[in-house]
């Protein structure tokens, strides 16, 4: 079940007027160098997006929930773990693992409504 919202999430949660300014300041980049939308990264999300949803959706039919925040818990330590070899800042890694946190979380109530 992909929700519609997923499909531009990450270019919301990343702006300047969320957590991107601070965010970008953590990972060394600027947030003004881009001439146009990051085609690469929303289309790469969008397809990870739809496998997380799909797993979600395993889960939820088989009634394994623990199964996805197993999976969930997995993918941030990962994150973290790539995160501290990059020495990003303590704010980036938090940004960039709750936006992970936040999909699973919006997905799995989503499951439940429909």
């Amino acid at each position: 079940m992909d929700c519609c919202y997923f499909r531009c999430s990450g270019w919301i949660w990343y702006s300047p007027k969320v957590f991107g300014t601070k965010w970008a300041e953590g990972v060394g980049v600027s947030l003004g160098e881009s001439t146009g939308i990051p085609v690469a990264a929303m289309l790469t999300q969008a397809i990870a997006t739809f496998f997380l949803s799909w797993v979600v959706g395993i889960t939820a039919a088989n009634n394994v929930l623990m199964m996805i925040i197993l999976i969930t818990m997995t993918i941030v330590l990962l994150m973290i773990v790539g995160s501290f070899f990059t020495k990003k800042s303590n704010y980036a890694i938090a940004t960039e693992t709750g936006f992970v946190v936040a999909m699973v979380m919006v997905m799995i109530i989503c499951q439940a409504i429909l």
